[in-house]
């Protein structure tokens, strides 16, 4: 059985490539979060985005409290695929925490303190209201990802 922590780090076929393109690409909810995000300004939590993940590039990532922050827009509604990808990442010891993209362009500071209650552990158990996705813990690890 591949270990979890390796097949979620493993760099998939195109995945950089992908990423470096929504980069270039990004939302308008994106570029504004990214700005509250970047060089650790959230409370000293470091993020990058649009990062490759297993088979996903996740918008942000502290990898630090394995957190991924997803925006959403209008075509994320009732998403199997987002099911499918929020379990994936969940099993592989990342939390998922989604915001539709008109709450981070209207209430960005309710949404910044959710991201802190999550990185600060305020926030542990799944909670379909604050689309919050808990990750399993990966047994045998320890946060630093020695064995």
């Amino acid at each position: 059985m591949q270990n979890p922590k390796t097949a979620a780090s493993k760099r998939w076929r195109g995945a950089t490539t992908k990423a470096r393109t929504l980069r270039q690409n990004e939302t308008e909810a994106e570029y504004r979060l990214w700005g509250e995000l970047r060089n650790r300004l959230l409370n000293g939590h470091k993020f990058a985005r649009q990062v490759p993940l297993g088979p996903y590039v996740a918008d942000f990532v502290c990898r630090e409290k394995r957190l991924v922050v997803e925006l959403d827009g209008s075509q994320h509604a009732e998403s199997n695929h987002d099911t499918t990808r929020t379990r994936w990442l969940n099993d592989h010891g990342y939390s998922v925490l989604r915001f539709w993209n008109h709450e981070v362009l209207e209430e960005r500071r309710a949404v910044l303190d959710t991201i802190l209650a999550a990185l600060d552990g305020r926030i542990f158990a799944r909670d379909d209201v604050l689309r919050f996705s808990p990750g399993c813990p990966l047994r045998g690890f320890d946060e630093v990802g020695g064995g």
